[in-house]
């Protein structure tokens, strides 16, 4: 018997796809004329911003990558066909002055060589800030290890070894494999899985308070875990009665295989199956 578990937040669906894998990467003159644009801040009207790109490249030898977000950074890494790691440093710094902002971004400093990437800047200063996000390429098969504070962080067509953590940020996770421990503190957790079966060791992915969506093909074979504690539950499954304990579903769809993982405490929870 199938059961379908009504789903009251139709809103909250809505907000989570907004973060559907992968984010929605924008090219850096896009990043450049948008932020540009922008020249308003939380704090007040009145202050400049600085918005600049710096690009480099490593290599891939090593197969493995280290990426720390900081704080308020966003972090986007997508697999392509290229044999080197291509980073895209998208530095924001606002000020008193359009001069300040410029001067401010000058003292901000990315590392990226040697399978790292971070950046370092000036500690908190009244009425100045400064920010950087990466937009990463990668080759298809590569160790990641990435985190953000305060950030969104999204990987997609990538397959590897990856420790992703995204503390008070959405984490979106798009068609990759793997052995995968991802974990957002505060925020949404959307997963889109690809073709018929998982490749490699498995899925472990999980928010502490926020909601989850997971999208995978018809025909999919999985050892499955999804659930919530505290929320509301949407689920297109083939579920036999009994499957559905402590807040967890446990199933096997199609063949099994390896194990996939999307659970969230406290939040809505929607699995959707093919186009639906």
């Amino acid at each position: 018997m199938q059961h379908r578990i009504p789903f009251f937040f139709t809103a909250t669906l809505l907000l989570v796809g907004m973060h559907a894998p992968a984010l929605a990467q924008r090219t850096d003159a896009e990043w450049l004329e948008n932020c540009r644009n922008q020249r308003w801040s939380s704090r007040s009207d009145s202050q400049a911003r600085h918005c600049e790109v710096r690009p480099y490249q490593l290599s891939a030898r090593g197969r493995s990558l280290v990426v720390d977000g900081g704080e308020n950074g966003a972090v986007a890494v997508r697999g392509w066909d290229g044999s080197e790691i291509r980073v895209s440093a998208r530095i924001q710094t606002r000020a008193a002055s359009e001069e300040a902002a410029t001067a401010l971004a000058r003292e901000v400093r990315v590392q990226a060589s040697d399978g790292r990437v971070s950046a370092e800047g000036p500690g908190r200063r009244e009425g100045a800030s400064w920010s950087v996000s990466y937009e990463i390429l990668v080759p298809r098969r590569m160790d990641l290890n990435v985190e953000t504070r305060n950030g969104p962080l999204a990987v997609s067509d990538v397959t590897g070894r990856m420790q992703l953590r995204a503390i008070n940020g959405p984490l979106s996770l798009g068609r990759v494999g793997g052995a995968v421990n991802a974990r957002t503190t505060n925020g949404p957790l959307s997963v889109a899985l690809a073709g018929d079966r998982w490749e490699g060791a498995g899925l472990d992915a999980e928010t502490s308070n926020g909601p989850v969506t997971l999208h995978l093909p018809e025909r999919y074979s999985t050892q499955l875990e999804v659930g919530t504690v505290h929320g509301p539950v949407s689920v297109d499954l083939p579920l036999r009665d009994g499957h559905w304990r402590g807040g967890r579903i446990r199933t096997t769809l199609g063949s099994g295989g390896a194990p996939v993982r999307v659970v969230t405490t406290n939040g809505p929870l929607v699995v959707r199956r093919g186009g639906r």
